[in-house]
């Protein structure tokens, strides 16, 4: 049974939030501080988080960032923040989800499910290219001798391009692969910009310098054919 950590301050929202969990049939662990969180994560006990940003000690910011360093594990951000900039700032720190409140238990549910669902569920072959070795069983991508750690939406985004060499993606298409049922969502093409900017910050460049990702304007993105 998988288990889900809620990082939640406001006692009446996380235990509607863990109601939900329990009637899918997940377990879950909530924890009210950010200092607790970052102290009483395990990686190996934790499957999904859900986050707020507004918690006291340590704000959801500075969680993310610090179980970024030690764990690919998927976090869904919540928070009552609205606007396009925090949802970036999310992005870039390692979130793989934001969802805004007040929102529907069943949307949460329903993102928590999508997420979980392609946590190892990618059914297809190793990738290698140039000096990148893409495994999508293990949800790994090792560049030379050195592990790169890539969230899960960001995992999924690259190896669609990474498996179509040469082929550009539009952003919308994009928005596809690292999202289900996208369209019902509150996703914009910068949010898919943000991502490939933290994919190709991870990457660095190719052998000869080059950048594995290429951006063809008012288009959106391919995956270079070096190799």
């Amino acid at each position: 049974m998988k288990k889900i950590l809620i990082i939640e301050d406001d006692e009446d929202i996380a235990r509607i939030e863990a109601d939900y969990l329990k009637s899918a049939n997940y377990e879950y662990e909530i924890i009210t501080d950010g200092q607790d969180a970052i102290d009483k994560f395990d990686s190996e006990m934790h499957q999904l988080i859900i986050l707020d940003l507004n918690i006291p000690t340590v704000d959801g910011i500075q969680v993310c960032r610090r179980i970024r360093k030690s764990s690919q594990v998927p976090i869904i951000m919540v928070t009552a923040r609205t606007g396009e900039e925090n949802e970036l700032i999310g992005l870039e720190v390692g979130a793989d989800d934001y969802i805004i409140k007040p929102f529907s238990p069943k949307v949460l549910l329903a993102r928590v499910k999508a997420m979980l669902s392609r946590v190892g569920g990618i059914n297809s072959s190793v990738i290698n290219i140039s000096n990148l070795i893409i495994d999508p069983d293990k949800l790994l991508v090792r560049k030379d001798d050195e592990i790169l750690k890539l969230t899960k939406v960001q995992f999924d985004i690259l190896y669609k391009l990474a498996s179509n060499p040469g082929v550009v993606f539009s952003r919308e298409q994009l928005i596809d692969m690292g999202y289900d049922n996208y369209d019902e969502r509150d996703i914009i093409d910068r949010t898919i910009d943000s991502h490939m900017k933290n994919i190709r910050k991870i990457l660095g460049v190719n052998v000869d310098g080059s950048e594995y990702i290429e951006t063809v304007r008012s288009v959106g993105y391919r995956f270079t054919l070096k190799s």
